[in-house]
């Protein structure tokens, strides 16, 4: 008996050769649904008995797993475990795998149900979401200075699901969804980084900033150095973001704001951010 293991991210009918060998081999072929890949079989020519009874262990069957079904691949473990001398005649054959990020579409399938399903989820709009967004972000950036990983990893997921959300939002009605947010960013990644996906080439770090630069400046037209600084940085931030377009700049006054300006200018000049600084030496004494 083979058991056929399948990806529910992989479209339907996508398998590997071993996998479709099996089905033509088969003398008979169960599943325990009748979901797309089964559908897709059974569209090839191959006849499927739909049952939700685990299946007999004989020789030419092949038993199209139920993805997602951990009671089920429970009781398969369990008659293994007792099936003595007859293990050996069973086999599992993966006909489709997961590639590195499937598991993206899980978080999209997800929001698709909430929208639909869930009443909160239904009524939020890009506005009702916003200080949720802003709110993930800090989070995100306190795990960054905790250095826990762990925690790193949550947080980066509940600012994934706030991309997500928008995206879903955005799909109702403003002509665009997730799958353009994925394509808008890797097309400008690409062209921004003409030294790994085309012939430029680059010395250092800098050079590759510097081009970065350049390419993002040609592509937003921008006719001001403000154009494109979010006025909702935090104040520190703003400053080394506007300091870093306007280069070494004599900075005059001495009220605190010139002071704090000058002290941008000083903490870029030695290669370290204000705002983390800053936001690191508050946090020592609170974490004693």
């Amino acid at each position: 008996m083979r058991i056929l293991v399948l990806s529910p991210r992989v479209a339907p009918g996508i398998m590997t050769v071993d996998a479709w060998d099996a089905l033509r081999a088969a003398t008979v072929v169960h599943a325990a649904v009748e979901d797309g890949h089964v559908r897709a079989v059974v569209a090839s020519g191959i006849a499927v008995k739909v049952s939700t009874d685990p299946p007999s262990y004989a020789p030419g069957t092949v038993w199209i797993a139920p993805t997602g079904d951990t009671a089920w691949a429970r009781t398969v473990a369990d008659d293994l475990m007792s099936a003595g001398p007859d293990i050996a005649d069973i086999e599992v054959v993966f006909g489709s795998y997961d590639l590195p990020g499937s598991g993206l579409l899980d978080v999209v399938d997800v929001m698709d149900r909430l929208r639909r399903e869930c009443p909160w989820t239904a009524q939020q709009t890009h506005e009702t979401l916003s200080h949720y967004l802003l709110e993930e972000a800090h989070e995100t950036l306190e795990a960054l200075d905790t250095g826990d990983s762990d925690h790193l990893r949550e947080e980066l997921g509940d600012l994934l699901m706030q991309i997500v959300f928008h995206a879903r939002i955005a799909a109702e009605g403003e002509g665009w969804d997730i799958d353009d947010v994925a394509a808008g960013i890797a097309g400008k990644l690409v062209y921004r980084n003409p030294h790994v996906f085309g012939n430029v080439t680059v010395g250092s770090a800098e050079e590759v900033d510097a081009n970065w630069q350049r390419l993002k400046a040609t592509e937003k037209q921008r006719t001001s150095p403000f154009d494109g600084i979010p006025t909702t940085l935090p104040a520190l931030a703003y400053a080394d973001k506007v300091l870093s377009r306007f280069g070494d700049v004599d900075i005059t006054g001495t009220d605190l704001g010139a002071r704090l300006l000058s002290l941008v200018r000083d903490a870029r000049a030695q290669g370290e951010n204000a705002e983390e600084a800053l936001r690191q030496a508050t946090r020592a004494p609170t974490s004693r």
